[in-house]
């Protein structure tokens, strides 16, 4: 620590606690002081950043220093509190505060634990525990216990169930559509990025949230598919085991998202056709158009879910095309101009196939294939032909007569080759 820290009564808090004890990675450290002032704080040199509460950041290390606080709800929403950062609050006042007792420790200088709520104790039997009944006032901790569910689901996590109770009152009372689109994104997508992804959503689907943040994928619970191909029968449990799967396959959270968004469509099946869910690719497309719209989805992540949810019964029965269809789908998906995009596709559609009971490890060849066919057809380009004296239209026309007759040859020796298929 810098110098200018020698004369503060500061505390590592939160998060960096947590961690420390369960030997992970320690990446932010926040700190909280106690018994300072704004003044004092800027006649040090921090430099203020909270607008709602004194936040600062040190002049050298740019970590985060906050002057210990209480809250009172006095609105609707995550955002509706009255901070009060008297040099009088104590420490064990600003841990209150926090969501979960795992949340609720402190560490000084010298390394010694403050736990005034049984923070330690949880951790080590790998309990989520509010901290105290204030949990209730902000539902943004609905997403971050799930969130936190799914992070530490590795670590053999669970939540306690006075605190699902709690989270589910929540879910219940409509405040969660308090939050803004950006924020309950923001949590999600940092979820995506971690290891277990699917906890995260089956917690919100336990505890009620998901009706109000994501009611397509709420609904998919439930609804039936055949057991021949999905001998795990309900969407909903598709849907996750799909998304475990593209944890395995890519770490972009645009394919883990457009894993989530595949099968959207079977929401608004009609009973008197269960099983069978006919055309609920182009049904799910409005779906995930509100849904991105509504969270502010980035375009990159919006764009691949909607190609996935349209075409990947496509992918699945690429031996069945005929090479005219396929060579459409390549130019419905712009593969030519979208060649990453195209490839996370794919994943995205081996996910789906694998995503499911007993599926796990059945080997896709339809990713092979269409990579390798479309590796081969872009080496078809306008040069030759151009040299031939082919102008405009003829150029194009060309080409695809060209790629057609190529990936024509191609399909039937890879089946000659591949004969499982």
């Amino acid at each position: 620590m810098q110098n200018i820290t020698q004369q503060l009564n500061f505390f590592l808090v939160g998060g960096a606690v947590r961690d420390a004890l369960l030997n992970r990675n320690v990446v932010d450290k926040d700190y909280v002081v106690v018994g300072s002032s704004v003044d004092e704080m800027l006649s040090l040199g921090f430099i203020q950043v909270g607008k709602d509460f004194p936040v600062f950041l040190h002049p050298k290390t740019k970590q985060e220093y906050a002057l210990a606080r209480t809250e009172k709800k006095s609105g609707q929403g995550y955002t509706g509190f009255n901070c009060n950062a008297a040099e009088d609050v104590t420490l064990e006042e600003d841990l209150l505060r926090r969501d979960l007792t795992v949340n609720a420790m402190a560490m000084d200088d010298t390394g010694k634990i403050v736990d005034p709520y049984n923070g330690q104790n949880d951790l080590n039997n790998r309990v989520l525990r509010h901290v105290s009944e204030a949990f209730i006032e902000d539902p943004l901790r609905v997403l971050r216990v799930a969130r936190f569910a799914a992070r530490y689901h590795e670590y053999g996590f669970t939540i306690a169930p006075e605190t699902l109770t709690l989270m589910t009152q929540l879910s219940e009372s409509g405040e969660l559509l308090s939050l803004s689109g950006e924020r309950v994104w923001q949590e999600m997508e940092r979820s995506l990025a971690d290891t277990n992804p699917q906890i995260f959503f089956q917690v919100l689907y336990q505890c009620q949230a998901l009706k109000s943040l994501w009611p397509d994928l709420h609904n998919l619970w439930g609804i039936p598919n055949p057991e021949r191909w999905h001998p795990e029968i309900c969407s909903g449990i598709h849907t996750m085991m799909v998304l475990k799967q593209a944890v395995l396959l890519s770490e972009k959270t645009s394919v883990r998202f457009a894993s989530v968004c595949h099968d959207l469509g079977k929401s608004l099946t009609e009973d008197s056709t269960l099983p069978s869910h006919p055309g609920h690719e182009t049904a799910g497309l409005p779906l995930i158009e509100e849904l991105c719209a509504r969270l502010r989805v980035p375009t990159a992540h919006k764009s691949l879910a909607l190609k996935v949810c349209q075409f990947h019964l496509h992918v699945h029965k690429a031996f069945e095309l005929k090479p005219s269809t396929i060579l459409k789908l390549f130019n419905q998906l712009d593969v030519w101009r979208k060649p990453d995009e195209f490839a996370d596709f794919l994943l995205c559609c081996q996910a789906d196939f694998t995503g499911r009971l007993g599926f796990e490890n059945r080997e896709y060849l339809q990713k092979e294939f269409l990579y390798l066919a479309f590796e081969l057809l872009k080496k078809v380009t306008a040069k030759p032909f151009v040299e031939k004296g082919l102008k405009g239209l003829a150029i194009k026309e060309a080409i695809e007569r060209q790629r057609l007759i190529d990936l024509t040859t191609f399909k039937q020796d890879f089946i000659a080759l591949n004969t499982t298929i």
